[in-house]
């Protein structure tokens, strides 16, 4: 009779956490789409956003890392248990319970912040042409040209930034020099940049970076080539301001780099958007994109082969694997695909003419 009761309980727990689970979606969907709530949760992470990057930034390693290790193990084990009929019905409830737990922190700390205001709605509209994206494309592979002559390279002529420490402080110091009507949010100066344990499985994944919601550290992959790294870290401090979506991530990280004075910065900054640009105009422009592509100084092309050769060597079935899940969550939370730039090329359109 006691283990028949037992068996009953622990169903009717299972019940009542898969209940409040389902509550969860559904409460967190609502507030999703109020305004005022969404913007709440954005002033909460204002609110905590110093303290929680000082409570893990002490560490010389990234302590998400291990927890993410640690999380892995402890779901293949639930896994196993739920696997075998003996053990199903108790291991189903502590997964339940846990899934649980780990969906509201990370709604808590971070998911909501997908569905606050958009950056877009500080800035004029006005039709973006064609020839003008096209004029400035010209203004960034002039700005690259000049600014690679002041960085330094490995022996093989490459841009080598040997200064990421240097870099590191430098866009902690433009994080309260943002433009004031584009963001509101302060900066901490809390140093939470850690190099991902997962560095070599990142590059076979094409992911560059990434923001840990639970730790808040910005974890980033130490083998990138240098023309990704200095603005990758930029991108993931962006993260740590509080700003969510990816477009605008990279937005930001281009407002923090674009007129620095460390020219490891300034130059992955001015090459990102080169890209972007590039790449938001290849469909339907394709000449136009070899030319500019043909202008590129000699060392300049140099880091384009190097890039290449890094995507290269790292193509795979990873690659494929995680760039698909990549773009099904950027969807998810109401973003464009991973592979889309139009957004982050509507901002910098936009914002580039109220600095002309």
């Amino acid at each position: 009779m006691k283990v028949a009761t037992k068996k009953f309980d622990i169903f009717k727990r299972k019940r009542t956490w898969a209940g409040i689970l389902l509550a969860q979606f559904l409460l967190f969907y609502i507030f999703s789409t109020v305004e005022f709530i969404a913007g709440l949760f954005a002033r909460f992470f204002e609110f905590q956003k110093k303290f929680h990057q000082q409570f893990f930034a002490w560490l010389p390693f990234s302590l998400g890392d291990i927890l993410y290790i640690i999380l892995g193990l402890v779901l293949i084990f639930f896994f196993i248990k739920i696997l075998k009929k003996q053990t199903r019905k108790a291991y189903l409830l502590k997964f339940l319970i846990l899934l649980n737990l780990l969906y509201f922190v990370y709604q808590i700390f971070w998911g909501m912040l997908y569905f606050q205001k958009p950056i877009l709605d500080q800035l004029p509209e006005e039709k973006i042409t064609v020839e003008e994206t096209k004029n400035l494309t010209l203004k960034y592979l002039n700005l690259c040209k000049q600014t690679r002559k002041t960085v330094k390279e490995d022996r093989n002529g490459v841009f080598k930034a040997y200064d990421l420490n240097g870099v590191k402080t430098e866009i902690l110091s433009h994080q309260n020099g943002l433009p004031k009507f584009i963001s509101n949010k302060n900066g901490t100066a809390v140093n939470a940049f850690k190099p991902s344990l997962f560095k070599g499985i990142m590059s076979y994944t094409g992911i560059l970076g990434y923001y840990n919601p639970f730790t808040a550290e910005a974890q980033y992959n130490a083998e990138l080539p240098s023309t990704y790294l200095p603005f990758t870290l930029a991108h993931e401090s962006s993260h740590q301001l509080g700003y969510a979506r990816e477009q605008e991530a990279n937005f930001i990280g281009y407002l923090l780099g674009r007129n620095s004075e460390h020219s490891e910065l300034r130059y992955s900054t001015e090459y990102f958007v080169l890209k972007s640009l590039l790449n938001s105009l290849s469909e339907n422009n394709p000449d136009f994109v070899k030319e500019v592509l043909r202008q590129y100084s000699p060392e300049m092309k140099k880091d384009r082969l190097a890039e290449k050769m890094f995507i290269k060597k790292h193509e795979g079935f990873l690659d494929v694997l995680f760039g698909f899940t990549n773009d099904l969550f950027l969807k998810t939370n109401q973003q464009e695909g991973s592979v889309t730039y139009s957004y982050f090329i509507d901002l910098l359109i936009r914002y580039e003419r109220t600095v002309q």
